[in-house]
């Protein structure tokens, strides 16, 4: 039978006020899951050991932890692929990232569900309520499957590197499910979610790390869902974020020059900013250090206008 050792991450803030890491050894079978592992050290070693779980089957999304520095499903995760995945005879467990650490696995969430309930996760119908349901096509549904599929994890949030530099940034599943009803045929309220997700902290600080579709345990694909709210903003005319006239700045530059300008995009994006960096900009370009911003078309520009004709966002 093979032998793991688990290099364990500790926080007892009624015994210790620093949190320290502990050693476990276990003999196990080959067919044994992470939180299988963690709830027979709990019984067997130390019962003090505090993980959070519930369902075992991969749905409740409760027992998200870090596996050898990657967000996983404790429950779905069998020990003996994540040594394989680092070649050794140990697994480092640690609690999900940026959440503050409650008792040992446990981590506070409170932000989480805060962020959650703030994208309004519900449907708002347009209209009186129908005699009958409201029947939405099959096709229209599966538009926003993917994002039907979360389970409030937070393994996307453990991994997002927005949050890790802003905590205010609203986050990977909380814009999952806002996409999920921003798209759905049913709601009424396009518009004003357009104008509450592209605010501050919105999608537009999304640093585009993909690490939240990565680490995904469902497949939602979370940046996916962002990229796609960015969408809508545009659609229902909600650019004036600096993110959105960044994103606008792309198109204007591809379809008048055919390719990045990348010396228009500060003035494009902030105005007032770039008239402050201006004599820092001509140093820079009579150094050598930023491109004319006088770029000339490219040969092949009409075949990027045919690319561009087909994109379906409009500016």
């Amino acid at each position: 039978m093979p032998t793991t050792t688990f290099d364990v991450f500790r926080y007892q803030p009624d015994l210790k006020d620093v949190a320290y890491r502990e050693d476990f050894t276990l003999e196990h079978d080959d067919e044994l899951t992470i939180l299988d592992a963690i709830l027979r050290l709990q019984n067997e070693q130390d019962g003090t050991l505090a993980v959070r779980y519930s369902c075992r089957s991969a749905i409740c999304g409760s027992c998200a932890c870090k596996s050898n520095g990657k967000t996983v499903l404790a429950c779905m995760t069998q020990v003996e692929d994540a040594k394989a995945e680092v070649g050794g005879e140990r697994i480092a467990v640690d609690p999900i990232g940026n959440f503050k650490p409650l008792k040992d696995l446990i981590v506070d969430m409170d932000p989480f569900w805060d962020k959650f309930k703030s994208v309004k996760p519900y449907l708002i119908p347009d209209g009186p309520a129908p005699e009958k349901e409201r029947i939405v096509p099959k096709e229209a549904m599966q538009k926003i499957y993917n994002e039907a599929k979360c389970i409030l994890c937070a393994a996307c949030y453990s991994e997002c590197n927005s949050l890790a530099a802003d905590p205010e940034f609203v986050g990977p599943a909380a814009f999952a499910w806002g996409y999920r009803f921003a798209a759905d045929e049913r709601d009424g309220d396009r518009k004003k979610r357009a104008k509450l997700y592209s605010g501050d902290h919105g999608v537009w600080d999304c640093t585009r790390c993909m690490y939240c579709n990565e680490r995904c345990p469902k497949g939602v694909d979370p940046r996916d869902a962002i990229e796609k709210l960015g969408g809508i903003a545009f659609q229902e005319g909600v650019t004036s974020d600096k993110g959105a006239r960044h994103a606008q700045a792309f198109l204007i530059s591809m379809r008048t020059q055919g390719k990045l300008n990348e010396t228009l995009l500060v003035p494009y994006t902030d105005p007032i900013g770039a008239q402050l960096d201006v004599p820092f900009a001509l140093r820079m370009m009579r150094h050598g250090k930023a491109p004319s911003p006088f770029h000339p078309k490219i040969k092949q520009h009409g075949e990027v206008k045919k690319l561009l004709a087909n994109v379906k966002e409009t500016i």
